[in-house]
């Protein structure tokens, strides 16, 4: 007699992200909620001094020469810090559930998005898993790509269109895929 093995299943009723805490008051998370509907989210506001203001108001560090395009979605922005000379293009999704740090001299193209967060697929319970994004200096993300949870992009390295970061990216070096692999060395003249 041959017995079947119980199907394990996820069950999303027991499912509990303690011990993430994504830091600010209630009261906090609720006003940037409608300011980043408002503002940011929006394709009738394409100011970016008040952006910036905003962000800081909010406890994030920005640096100088910063621009964020229409529509980009920005999820806490005291766990954001950019660097200077930065653009942020259109319809980017910051998810920095944990600290995303973006360095100076980036270019942040149009549809990328930054994420932070993720779920134990391995688990009943779906757990929550969070790590840090770190761009450094002189980055280049490609439109429609994506930086999964814990990547550094090292020193100017470049994230082609429609690639998926799955492990860090070497300093001055191009990826390319899903997943992303180094297709070459980036040369700067």
């Amino acid at each position: 007699m041959i017995t079947k093995q119980p199907v394990q299943q996820t069950d999303l009723f027991v499912y509990n992200n303690h011990p993430y805490n994504p830091g600010g008051s209630a009261i906090k998370r609720v006003l940037w909620y409608f300011v980043n509907a408002l503002v940011f989210k929006s394709s009738l506001f394409p100011f970016y001094a008040i952006k910036n203001g905003l962000l800081r108001l909010f406890g994030a560090r920005i640096g100088d020469q910063v621009e964020i395009k229409p529509c980009v979605n920005i999820k806490y922005p005291w766990l954001l810090t950019i660097g200077n000379e930065v653009w942020i293009g259109e319809q980017v999704w910051i998810d920095n559930l944990v600290m995303v740090t973006i360095g100076s001299n980036i270019c942040i193209s149009q549809g990328v998005m930054l994420l932070t967060g993720s779920h134990n697929y391995k688990k009943k319970s779906f757990d929550l898993m969070t790590a840090s994004v770190v761009l450094e200096d002189g980055v280049w993300i490609g439109a429609r790509a994506i930086v999964n949870l814990g990547i550094t992009a090292g020193s100017h390295a470049v994230l082609a269109s429609g690639s998926v970061a799955t492990k860090n990216l070497e300093p001055y070096s191009i990826y390319q895929g899903n997943p992303a692999v180094k297709v070459r060395s980036r040369i700067i003249e």
